[in-house]
């Protein structure tokens, strides 16, 4: 298949409307001219001057970078653009509040080489690569994610993989960054190859929001590598509607048809996704691709996101919207991840609560209308 003629176009800014659909449609390109200057994004959106301030400020903490592919989802006259909150930071990123950590999840505290956190008997996280294709402003890894001091060397990378064939309760890993598909076929391939010769070694994953910021990434030579290193689950990051594109479908179409199993990781970001008939639109729309809803992550602390954040009950309350509206299968798990390493803790709404209540109140109705009947007067009373 020719993939520069399999890819839908999508809109593009002034500064590509030169660029030939093989240019757009290659994922190297894509990568190579990501909009990194605050003169370059002014071409393609309408900023005011608190945003040029805190672009110009920002990169000296998180740099930002987005392709041209994510930055043409961009509305350019809105704010509150769900593509542009994601990917332009803005004056509060520049705000850390105390309760806001540098390491969220305490991952440096449980590395023991370089690259490898090892917090569960059973499986590892293996940090791979320090690019990304978008540096996204919620990142939890911003403190080393588009820092060229972290990026993980051959050297780290043999150590990692040594570190998981000496320990033989390691039965899966999680091949993670930055994202390891800013690698090319060939190194990625290296990296696969190796893990799957670690006989213990059951299952791979693969954490990637390529599929939502680069889809053009998913080549069907890229797809075809996979297959060779089964069993291969990907972990993808949907955050909204507006990112479900006629590209982004052909990448999940690729993986699932290479026989991988996808799943989409959502983060919960006030403003952006905490509406539950978006998510549901959206949860169905990947499950039509093969992709299944797993988890809605409550956001990290990690610092400068305080106004990204949501309570706990916004995140109940998305799940009651999504609960009996729509299938089970697209409805993920609300976690929290505690801070400074506690682990994935499940919440759920009190469903037992509300369906005593629930049965109480029908009862009484019931009861109200056989009164009624019967000629009898019954005071409904408050439910």
């Amino acid at each position: 298949m020719n993939q520069s003629s399999s890819l839908s176009s999508s809109p593009r800014g002034a500064l590509w409307e030169g660029i030939s659909e093989a240019q757009w449609n290659d994922w190297q390109w894509q990568q190579a001219n990501r909009v990194t200057s605050v003169q370059e994004l002014a071409e393609l959106v309408e900023l005011s001057e608190d945003e040029w301030r805190a672009i110009e400020a920002a990169d000296e903490r998180f740099r930002f970078a987005i392709t041209p592919y994510y930055a043409s989802l961009m509305d350019r006259h809105d704010r509150s653009c769900p593509i542009r909150r994601q990917a332009v930071p803005v004056e509060e990123e520049l705000r850390v509040s105390a309760e806001e950590l540098l390491d969220p999840l305490g991952e440096e505290a449980s590395m023991p080489v370089p690259g490898i956190t090892h917090r569960y008997p059973d499986r590892v996280l293996f940090y791979t690569s320090h690019n990304c294709p978008v540096y996204c402003r919620h990142c939890n890894r911003k403190r080393k994610v588009g820092d060229p001091t972290s990026a993980a060397h051959k050297e780290q990378l043999r150590q990692g993989i040594e570190y998981i064939r000496a320990h033989p309760e390691i039965r899966d890993v999680l091949v993670s960054g930055g994202d390891p598909l800013t690698f090319s076929d060939h190194r990625l391939e290296e990296i696969l190859r190796d893990l799957r010769a670690i006989p213990h070694l059951e299952i791979i994953r693969i954490a990637t929001r390529n599929p939502v910021t680069l889809p053009q990434r998913i080549t069907v030579e890229f797809a075809e590598m996979l297959k060779r290193y089964h069993p291969i689950y990907v972990n993808t990051h949907f955050n909204h509607l507006k990112e479900c594109t006629p590209e982004a479908a052909l990448a999940l179409e690729r993986l699932a048809d290479a026989g991988c199993v996808v799943g989409n990781q959502m983060v919960l970001l006030k403003g952006i996704n905490d509406d539950a008939e978006m998510v549901r639109a959206m949860n169905q729309w990947l499950l039509r691709r093969r992709c299944r809803p797993y988890y809605i992550f409550q956001l990290d602390p990690a610092e400068g996101t305080t106004h990204f954040r949501t309570p706990i009950e916004s995140g109940l309350e998305l799940l009651r919207g999504l609960r009996g509206w729509t299938t089970g299968m697209a409805v993920p798990h609300y976690v929290v991840d505690l801070p400074r390493g506690g682990g994935k803790v499940p919440v759920q709404p009190d469903y037992l609560g509300f369906v005593i209540v629930d049965c109480v109140r029908r009862a009484r109705v019931a009861i109200a209308r056989l009164a009624h009947t019967a000629g009898v007067h019954y005071d409904l009373g408050v439910p």
